[in-house]
C-alpha cells in the first residue's frame, strides 16, 4: 500500500511545485505599497491560488506520464517514472489526471471566477501542448512559458491586483530561456541526435548551435526586462531592487554553465541539486523580500537612486562634523 501511495505522490511530481512559485509574484511586488490589513487576506488568497496550480500541475504531470510512458522508457532517467515503469497503470493515471483537474477548477471558482478562467484556460494550453504543441519545434518551449505567465497572472487575479506589463514580459522571456536551457539538457543527455529524436521528435530541430543562440537571446532580453520593471517609477517595486542585478546575471550564467553539461535533467533539478544556482536564487528572494517589506528602512543606507529621465533632487544632507556651522551643504 505505502509503495502504490509513493508511486501516485512520484506521478503528480511534487518536487515540479516549486515552479508554482510564480503565483506569488504579484503579491510580492504588491506588498511594498499595500497597507497591513490588506496583506493577510491577499497573502491567504494567493497561497489559495498557490494550491489550485499544484493540483492542476498535478493532473498535467499525471496525463503527460500517461501520454508519454512509451517514449520515457527510451529515456535514461524518464524510464524510473511511474507510468513507464509500471508501477502506476495508464487507467489509474488518467484516474488521477480527471480528479485533480476537477478539485482544482472547483477550489479555483470560490477563490475568484477570473483565476477560474486562467485555470481552465491553463489546463486548455496544456492539453494542446500535449496533444500536437510538444511536436512543433519552438511553439512547445513558447507554450511551456505562456503556461509560466498565466501562474503570474492568477496570482494577481487572486487578489486582486494590476500586474505591470514589464513583470509579464520578463517572466514570459525568462521562461523561454530555461526551457531552451531543458532542451539543451536533453539533447546532452543521449549520444546522438537520433537517440534523442527517439525520445522527444522536436529534439532532431534543435541543434547545438541554435540552443546556445536562443538561450543567449531570450537571457538578455529577461535581464533587460527585469532591468525595465525595477527601474520603472509606475511599479510598485522598489528603486534598490536594481542592487540584486548581479545575482540575476549570475544566476543566468550559471544556469547556461550548468546545462552545457547535461548531467542535470532541467531548471528544477538544477536548482534542487545544483549549491551554487540553489544559493543564488536563496540569496536574490532573501534580498528581494528584505527589500520589498522593509525597503524604507534599508535604503537609507543604501546610495539614493534616481530613475532615469528624471530631475537630480537637493538634498541637505545631516550636518557632518567637517562642516563647518551655518553652512549648510548641498549635494545634487
Amino acid at each position: 500500500m505505502l509503495r502504490k501511495l509513493g508511486a501516485y505522490l512520484r506521478l503528480i511530481r511534487p518536487a515540479q511545485w516549486i515552479k508554482n512559485v510564480f503565483v506569488f509574484g504579484a503579491f510580492v511586488f504588491w506588498a511594498n505599497s499595500a497597507s497591513r490589513e490588506d496583506l493577510l487576506p491577499a497573502f491567504v488568497h494567493t497561497a489559495e491560488a498557490f494550491v489550485v496550480f499544484c493540483l492542476l500541475s498535478g493532473a498535467v504531470y499525471a496525463f503527460n506520464d500517461l501520454r508519454d510512458y512509451r517514449e520515457d522508457r527510451l529515456h535514461p532517467t524518464k524510464c524510473r517514472r511511474p507510468v513507464a515503469s509500471g508501477a502506476v497503470s495508464p487507467a489509474e493515471a488518467g484516474t488521477m489526471a480527471v480528479l485533480l483537474a476537477a478539485i482544482g477548477i472547483i477550489v479555483s471558482i470560490k477563490i475568484a471566477q477570473p483565476l477560474a478562467v486562467t485555470a481552465v484556460a491553463y489546463l486548455v494550453l496544456n492539453l494542446f501542448y500535449s496533444l500536437w504543441g510538444k511536436h512543433c519545434v519552438l511553439l512547445d518551449v513558447i507554450l511551456i512559458s505562456i503556461g509560466f505567465v498565466m501562474r503570474a497572472l492568477a496570482g494577481a487575479q487572486a487578489i486582486p491586483v494590476d500586474v505591470s506589463a514589464w513583470l509579464v514580459i520578463c517572466t514570459f522571456t525568462l521562461c523561454l530561456f530555461l526551457g531552451f536551457g531543458k532542451r539543451r539538457c536533453e539533447i546532452a543527455a543521449f549520444d546522438s541526435n537520433g537517440k534523442a529524436a527517439s525520445h522527444r521528435s522536436t529534439l532532431a530541430a534543435y541543434t547545438p548551435e541554435l540552443l546556445t543562440q536562443l538561450l543567449s537571446t531570450t537571457g538578455g532580453i529577461a535581464v533587460i526586462t527585469f532591468l525595465l520593471y525595477t527601474l520603472d517609477p509606475k511599479t510598485p517595486s522598489p528603486h534598490s531592487m536594481v542592487f540584486t542585478t548581479p545575482l540575476v546575471f549570475y544566476a543566468i550564467f550559471r544556469y547556461a554553465t550548468v546545462i552545457s553539461r547535461g548531467q542535470l535533467t532541467g531548471p528544477t533539478d538544477i536548482l534542487i541539486n545544483d549549491r551554487p544556482f540553489l544559493v543564488t536564487a536563496l540569496l536574490w528572494t532573501g534580498m528581494t523580500l528584505a527589500l520589498v517589506f522593509a525597503g524604507e528602512r534599508i535604503e537609507k543606507y543604501l546610495p539614493r537612486l534616481r530613475y532615469p529621465g528624471e530631475t537630480p533632487a537637493v538634498v541637505v544632507p545631516h550636518q557632518h562634523p567637517l562642516t563647518s556651522p551655518g553652512v549648510p551643504s548641498v549635494r545634487r
